[in-house]
């Protein structure tokens, strides 16, 4: 079968025999989209027929759509979550997946303020290992020379823990770096990293971070493509840099080893990369040296084609200081995954961020789609939503992603708004639009406006002793600064001035405030510093009267207008900075270890 309707790119054709049979893949798995997504449920349902959670429903070894439809309810993780700790406090019998779970993969998304567990099995690596295995190829239609240099990638383990019953729970990602998918893997020209494996795989992310960094300027003539998973990693990594500059460019010029890796494995395998080089350190010190760091990552890794980084999303607000830093060099996002499935991949990689589009792989799960309306909420509320198949949907319409996987999550809401924006064959590609009910998002973390509220009533309660309260509040994520970090705008109702709370109480405040937030928050905040310490700041008396004021005079109604609990609208922000009478920042950071799985 031809490959070339795969792509409008005007660079083919495949780079070489095996990039062909890829991408020959792709076409016949979008090709026959709903016949593949067809011979999915039924290998889904006739594995685990003898699961207890499917035997409830009385299926009888059906495997048909219609079925499965009319007897399996649509779930979310809250439903699961008795037979998910059943697992996790080690019960071995079919609860949800004939085969064996072999690890939980821990969710960025929180249930009851801790992270997720997503049961998993040793089959859905070569899964995953699939999907990657497709991203070169794909990615090699566009950028030529790709196998005439090598990727600088940040790329880190987290930390993790084990259950009751002795499995390990670990993000999805932290999992793969650590299989023998990863390890082992074949040479291929097209996807050689700077990072040695030893450095991908210390825990400890200064040291991690600082060796990769190393390695990366080391071999900066052969950088063709920098990244990260996020794009808050990748600024992470320039901030590392702003930071540590003077001692990379000193263990580059002595040819030695910063004592403060300790890490034996890194130790070893960088007796084979360092070397004295006094004119790549004179380089480095000039180049960091200078106050103007716009356009750095092409400074120093001078032929870097592309950014290879998530900025779909909430990572978003991160494009124009990527845009700063590189000199607007195009921005790859090139596959949609989450930790309890992988989804599809970017046809066009090198598109606008704004026009960045998944193809869904049938092959990796059984695909549904709640329709989401979100102006027609509670209409209809009484009957039962009606579910679109894959290939049934429509252009230009939103959907609640819902899936049925291999390792047991049956017809399971993901959480993610997705928009359709055209077709590859039979296959729907989509635009992620947002994460359901998300409210902040720096990192990895998601704090919904519940959350927000109970940290926000915490942290009211130290003000009690001045008989001050909070009136109203909003929010937003700062990503101006690196890490970014949440700021909270108070308006204070403050009955007894001669007895003001004090700037110190205000800065417990932020602290009282971070403690009440999720772990997957305090994690990043401790454990990964990858978001700043979070920052009150108060507004002048009267400030969200005048928001309600502009919101009005914009033709909202004024009977249905309620306070946003975020904002991101610049003359809105423009508004509430304006009127801001203090600041006040955590002045240390929230508890957090690594959860014990009870």
């Amino acid at each position: 079968m031809a490959v070339d309707s795969i792509l409008s790119s005007p660079l083919g054709p495949p780079a070489c025999e095996k990039d062909a049979k890829k991408l020959q893949f792709i076409e016949e798995m979008t090709r026959y989209a709903d016949s593949v997504q067809e011979r999915v449920l039924a290998e889904i349902l006739n594995t685990n027929s003898h699961t207890e959670y499917i035997k409830n429903f009385n299926f009888d070894g059906a495997v048909d759509r219609e079925t499965f439809k009319s007897k399996i309810p649509i779930v979310t993780y809250e439903d699961l979550q008795p037979l998910i700790q059943r697992i996790a406090n080690g019960d071995r019998s079919p609860i949800l997946s004939a085969h064996p779970v072999s690890e939980f993969l821990t969710s960025s998304g929180t249930s009851a303020g801790e992270r997720k567990l997503m049961p998993t099995i040793k089959e859905e690596l070569d899964r995953r290992q699939l999907l990657y295995s497709l991203l070169m190829p794909v990615m090699n239609l566009y950028v030529k020379g790709l196998d005439k240099g090598k990727g600088l990638y940040f790329l880190f383990v987290k930390s993790e823990t084990k259950t009751p019953g002795g499995l390990l729970a670990r993000p999805v990602l932290t999992s793969y770096y650590k299989s023998d998918h990863f390890k082992t893997r074949p040479y291929d020209p097209y996807n050689v990293y700077t990072s040695p494996n030893e450095a991908i795989l210390c825990a400890d992310s200064f040291q991690s971070m600082y060796t990769q960094m190393l390695c990366g300027l080391y071999e900066r003539e052969q950088v063709l493509r920098v990244g990260a998973v996020f794009a808050s990693g990748l600024l992470r990594a320039i901030r590392f840099l702003q930071l540590n500059w003077p001692q990379l460019a000193q263990d580059i010029q002595t040819g030695s080893l910063n004592p403060k890796v300790t890490d034996p494995a890194i130790r070893e395998c960088m007796t084979g990369v360092l070397r004295p080089d006094p004119d790549l350190a004179e380089f480095i010190a000039k180049e960091c040296a200078k106050e103007n760091w716009e356009g750095i990552i092409t400074r120093i890794w001078p032929n870097t084609k592309y950014l290879d980084v998530i900025v779909t999303g909430a990572m978003a607000q991160y494009i124009p200081t990527l845009d700063y830093y590189s000199g607007g060099l195009p921005k790859a996002c090139t596959m949609y995954a989450s930790s309890e499935c992988y989804f599809g991949l970017n046809l066009n990689p090198m598109c606008k961020p704004s026009e960045v589009s998944y193809t869904i792989m049938p092959n990796m799960a059984y695909f549904e789609f709640l329709p989401h309306e979100p102006d027609s909420v509670g209409v209809l509320r009484d009957s039962p939503p009606q579910l679109v198949d894959l290939v049934d949907v429509e252009i230009g319409k939103e959907y609640e992603l819902v899936i049925t996987t291999y390792a047991g999550l049956y017809r399971y809401k993901v959480g993610d708004i997705l928009r359709v924006t055209g077709f590859h064959n039979s296959a729907p590609q989509f635009h992620f639009v947002r994460r359901k009910n998300v409210l902040l998002s720096i990192d990895s973390d998601k704090t919904d406006e519940a959350e927000l509220q109970t940290a926000v009533e915490n942290a009211s309660i130290l003000l009690r002793d001045f008989n001050a309260s909070v009136v109203e509040y909003t929010s937003y994520a700062d990503t101006k600064t690196i890490p970014g970090h949440y700021v909270i705008y108070w308006e204070l109702l403050v009955k007894d001035l001669t007895n003001s709370p004090s700037n110190d109480v205000l800065n417990q405040c932020c602290l009282a405030m971070e403690e009440s937030l999720n772990s997957v928050y305090r994690q990043c905040r401790v454990a990964d510093n990858s978001i700043g310490p979070l920052e009150i700041r108060v507004v002048k008396n009267g400030t969200f009267e005048e928001l309600m004021d502009y919101a009005i005079s914009r033709g909202a109604s004024i009977n249905q207008y309620k306070v946003p609990r975020c904002v991101s609208f610049t003359p809105i922000m423009e508004l509430l900075d304006s009127r801001v009478v203090s600041t006040h920042f955590s002045p240390s950071p929230p508890q957090w270890t690594p959860e014990r799985r009870r």
